[in-house]
C-alpha cells in the first residue's frame, strides 16, 4: 500500500491519474470544487466520496442520454414540460403518468389519436426523448419509413435479423399511421413489426384514423384486426380533439376534412 500523501499537489495529482484511469475525468472538478464545502460543512469521508460519485454518475446519464436521443432519429426536440396542455386539457394526467417510463417496464404500448396538428407527434417524441433519459434505445420513424425499412431487409433475406435486433429496443415510435395507405406486402410486414413486440418491447403509434377505419389503411379487415388487438391488449389509448396548432393563427377552428374524424373518435 501506498504511504498516505500528505501535500495537496500531490493529491490533486494523484486524483486525476485516478480519475483517467477509471474513465471518469469529472470526478477530478468535482472533487476539487466539493472538497471546501466538504471540510466547511464537517462532511464525512462517506457523505463526501458519494457526493462526488453521485456527480460523476448524473453526468454520465446524461451524456448517454444525449447519445441515445442523437440515435433515436426523432425530427425535433420536444418535451412533456413544453407541451401545451390548455389545449388538449384531458391528455394532460395521462401523458404526465406516461413519462415517468413505467408503461416501458411493463412492455405496454401508447396509442395517440386525432386530427392532424394535435400534437400527436409532439407528445410521442416527449416520451422518447423522457424514455432515452431513462436509459432506454430508442427509434424513430414515421410508419411509411419503418415499412421500407423492413421491405429492404426482407429483401435481403434479414427480415427475421432485423426484427430480433429492433425487439432490443425499449421503444419504438411509428409516426403517422394511416396517412398513406399500404399495399398487402407492406401491411404484413407492419402486422411483423408489431406481432414482434408484442408482450417483449413498447410501441407509440401515432394516427389521424380512428381503430375502425384502419382496414382500409392496410387493406384488410382481417390484418387490421389482429393488429389492432396486439396493439391495445396492454396499451394506454389517448384521444386528442379540437383545432390544429397549426391552424389557431390561421382565423380557422378546423378544417372541413377534420370534423367527420373527430366525430369518428368520440
Amino acid at each position: 500500500m501506498n504511504p498516505p500523501i500528505s501535500d495537496n499537489a500531490a493529491i490533486i495529482k494523484q486524483i486525476i491519474h485516478l480519475a483517467a484511469v477509471l474513465k471518469a475525468p469529472r470526478i477530478t472538478e468535482s472533487a476539487a470544487r466539493l472538497a471546501d464545502h466538504a471540510r466547511d460543512s464537517g462532511w464525512t469521508h462517506e457523505t463526501y466520496l458519494a457526493a462526488v460519485l453521485e456527480r460523476e454518475v448524473a453526468a454520465r446519464n446524461a451524456s448517454g442520454a444525449r447519445l441515445r436521443i442523437r440515435a433515436a432519429g426523432m425530427p425535433a426536440t420536444k418535451t412533456v414540460d413544453d407541451f401545451d396542455f390548455d389545449h388538449q386539457p384531458t391528455a394532460r394526467g395521462p401523458i404526465q403518468a406516461l413519462a415517468s417510463g413505467a408503461y416501458l417496464a411493463e412492455h405496454r404500448n401508447v396509442v395517440l389519436l386525432g386530427p392532424p396538428g394535435t400534437g400527436k407527434t409532439h407528445l410521442a417524441t416527449a416520451l422518447g426523448m423522457a424514455a432515452c433519459h431513462q436509459g432506454h434505445r430508442v427509434l424513430f420513424a414515421t410508419a411509411t419509413e419503418w415499412v421500407t425499412r423492413l421491405s429492404e431487409a426482407h429483401d435481403r433475406g434479414r427480415l427475421a435479423a432485423e426484427l430480433a435486433r429492433l425487439r432490443r429496443y425499449g421503444l419504438i415510435i411509428v409516426d403517422e399511421v394511416g396517412y398513406l395507405p399500404f399495399e398487402q406486402d407492406a401491411a404484413n410486414l407492419f402486422f411483423q413489426l408489431v406481432s414482434s413486440r408484442y408482450e417483449h418491447a413498447s410501441l407509440i403509434l401515432t394516427s389521424n384514423l380512428p381503430f375502425s377505419s384502419w382496414g382500409t389503411v392496410f387493406g384488410d379487415q382481417v390484418v387490421a384486426a389482429a393488429m389492432i388487438d396486439r396493439i391495445v391488449h396492454h396499451a394506454d389509448v389517448i384521444a386528442l380533439k379540437g383545432a390544429s396548432y397549426r391552424l389557431r393563427d390561421r382565423g380557422l377552428e378546423t378544417l372541413p376534412s377534420i370534423k367527420a374524424e373527430q366525430e369518428n373518435l368520440d
